[in-house]
């Protein structure tokens, strides 16, 4: 299994628009085979930083929701989102692997 961990930097003063985008994700990862994990949004602390995990069997499944994600329009729509409330500042992407 691998967990994709993203880091969003968030414009704080649109928060109800990054949950909104957030809200978007969680099913369509779901839908393309992933298992998401959920969003964790400021409370305390930094005001401007956003969590997301989600994982994938293996690096070829996540590989694979990749390729569907690009062709997806209901994926392309969320990107949209994103892009034309600008609440997104910037992110990173992680892969980790669980021990339990």
């Amino acid at each position: 299994m691998i967990t994709c961990s993203l880091r969003y930097e968030i414009d704080p003063y649109k928060l109800k628009e990054f949950e909104h985008y957030a809200a978007l994700w969680i099913p369509l990862v779901n839908r393309l085979g992933g298992t998401h994990h959920g969003y964790f949004l400021p409370h305390e602390g930094a005001n401007d930083i956003a969590l997301a995990l989600f994982s994938f069997p293996s690096l070829a499944a996540y590989e694979d929701y990749r390729a569907a994600m690009a062709a997806d329009a209901e994926c392309q729509a969320a990107f949209a989102y994103a892009e034309e409330t600008r609440c997104i500042l910037r992110y990173e992407r992680s892969f980790m692997r669980p021990m339990f």
